[in-house]
C-alpha cells in the first residue's frame, strides 16, 4: 500500500469493503478519502491499487446472489464429460488477474502471452501431443516461467525473442530446452480459474477460493506441498468455481483433474479426499487430462450434481496422451487451447463387428454339430433297423 501521508491512516470497514478488488474495475488505482489521526488534518488521501485488496475477501450479497456461490445456475446442469480431450497443459505465469485482460492470450499490449500462444497454434500439427495453454498467476520474478503437466517440468524467464525454440524444442520435438535449464517440479497444484475481466462468475469466486485454499493448506502444515495458483479461462463460465488439479495418483502418476460448481466448503474435500487419499469427488467432477469425450460418454457419473453426499471413486489410470495418429477431428478447450477429439466410431464399429463374427461362428458351430448329431442317430437307427431286418430273414429260411 502506497500512502500520501507519513502519518498514520486509519481505514475503515466501509472503505475497506469498497477497496476491494472488483472483476469490473479497469486496471486502475482506486481512490479513497479516509481519516487520519493528525491534529490539523481531518482527511488524507490514499492509493490504493487493486492488487493491495485482493486480501479483503467482502463480497457483497447483491454480487454473491448473482454471480457467487449462491447464484440460481449453480448445480443446473451436469459437469460429468464438460472437458475436451488433451494430453499436456502448459501454463505461463504471467502477472496476476487484475491485470489480464479479457483475452489474455491474444493482448496488444501483454505479448508474451500472445506469442506463446500464436506459436502453439501455428506448430500444433507438428505436436505428437495435444496442448492446452494458460495463463497463471506469476509476479515479481516469475513472470515468464512455464509449468508443463503432465511432466511435471519447468522452465524459468521464457522471454519473447526465445518463444519460438522453447515451442520447437520442448513441445515440438520432446527435448530440453536448449536456452534454459529444465526444473522438476514437486507436490500437487491447483489452478483456480480466477479471471474476473473474461467472467464476472470467475472473478467473484474464484479469489474466494484461493483464499480458503490457503488457508486450509496453512493449517494443515502443507505449505510446501500444494501450491495454488490463479488461471485465466479454462472454459465453463457457467460452472464457476472452476479449478484443475495436478497431482500423483495412488500409483504416482500425475493426473489432471477438473472440478466445477466448486464453493470453499468443499475445498477440504479436496485436500483431504482427492490430493489426500486419490479419491475424486464425483458430484464436482467435469473430466480430466487424457479421456476422450467418448469415454467420459460411457463413463458418465451415476450421482447427480448438487449437494447431495459427496461418494467418491479411485483416480482412474491415465496419462493416456492424445496424438495425431489416434485422433481426428479437433476441439479447442479455453481461450487459446488446442486438443483433438478421438473419433471411436471406426473402433466401436470394429469392435461390433468381431462380436457379431464371433457369435454367429458360434451359432454355424452349434447348428454344425447338431446337424452331424442328427445324421448319426439316424444311421444308427437305419442300421439297426436292418440288422434286424437281416437276422429274422435268416431265422425263417431255417425255420
Amino acid at each position: 500500500m502506497r500512502i500520501g501521508d507519513p502519518f498514520r491512516i486509519l481505514i475503515t470497514p466501509a472503505a475497506a469493503a469498497a477497496a476491494r478488488y472488483h472483476p469490473l474495475h479497469q486496471a486502475k488505482p482506486l481512490l479513497i478519502l479516509s481519516h487520519a489521526l493528525h491534529p490539523t488534518r481531518t482527511r488524507t488521501r490514499i492509493l490504493i491499487t487493486r492488487t493491495d485488496t485482493n486480501n479483503m475477501s467482502t463480497i457483497s450479497a447483491e454480487d454473491d446472489a448473482k454471480y457467487g456461490f449462491t447464484r440460481e445456475e449453480m448445480y443446473k446442469e451436469k459437469l460429468t464429460g464438460t472437458v475436451n480431450p488433451y494430453g499436456r497443459h502448459v501454463f505461463l505465469c504471467f502477472k496476476g488477474p487484475e491485470m489480464w485482460v479479457a483475452r489474455v492470450e491474444a493482448s496488444d499490449t501483454d505479448t508474451l502471452p500472445k506469442l506463446l500462444a500464436s506459436a502453439l497454434k501455428t506448430r500444433k500439427d507438428d505436436m505428437t501431443v495435444k496442448s492446452l495453454m494458460t495463463v497463471c498467476g506469476g509476479g515479481e520474478g516469475t513472470d515468464g516461467d512455464v509449468l508443463i503437466f503432465p511432466e511435471m517440468i519447468k522452465y524459468k524467464g521464457l522471454k519473447e525473442s526465445d518463444v519460438d525454440s522453447f515451442v520447437d524444442d520442448v513441445l515440438v520435438n520432446g527435448k530440453p530446452w536448449a536456452s534454459g535449464v529444465q526444473e522438476g517440479l514437486t507436490g500437487s497444484y491447483v489452478f483456480v480459474c480466477s479471471h474476473g475481466s473474461r467472467d464476472k462468475r470467475c472473478g467473484v469466486c474464484g479469489p474466494a477460493l484461493i483464499e480458503k485454499f490457503n488457508a486450509e493448506i496453512d493449517s494443515r502444515g502443507l505449505k510446501d506441498q500444494i501450491f495454488v495458483k490463479p488461471c485465466s479461462h479454462i472454459g465453463g463460465h457457467k460452472y464457476a468455481g472452476n479449478l484443475i488439479v495436478y497431482s500423483p495418483d495412488s500409483e504416482g502418476k500425475i493426473m489432471g483433474h477438473w472440478y466445477g460448481y466448486v464453493t470453499p466448503d468443499d475445498v477440504p474435500a479436496i485436500l483431504d479426499q482427492h490430493i489426500a487419499k486419490g479419491e475424486i469427488i464425483e458430484r464436482l467432477w467435469r473430466g480430466q487430462l487424457g479421456q476422450s469425450a467418448e469415454v467420459e460418454k460411457v463413463d458418465e457419473k451415476k450421482l447427480p450434481n448438487g449437494k447431495e453426499e459427496s461418494k467418491s471413486k479411485k483416480l482412474e489410470d491415465g496419462n493416456t496422451q492424445v496424438t495425431k495418429e489416434n485422433v481426428t477431428g479437433g476441439c479447442c478447450q479455453g481461450a487459446s487451447g488446442f486438443s483433438c477429439c478421438k473419433d471411436r466410431s471406426s473402433d466401436v464399429t470394429g469392435e461390433n463387428k468381431q462380436i457379431e463374427t464371433n457369435g454367429q461362428g458360434r451359432l454355424t458351430s452349434w447348428l454344425g454339430s447338431f446337424e452331424q448329431r442328427d445324421v448319426l442317430t439316424a444311421a444308427a437307427v437305419v442300421g439297426a433297423v436292418a440288422t434286424i431286418a437281416v437276422a429274422y430273414s435268416i431265422y425263417r429260411r431255417s425255420g
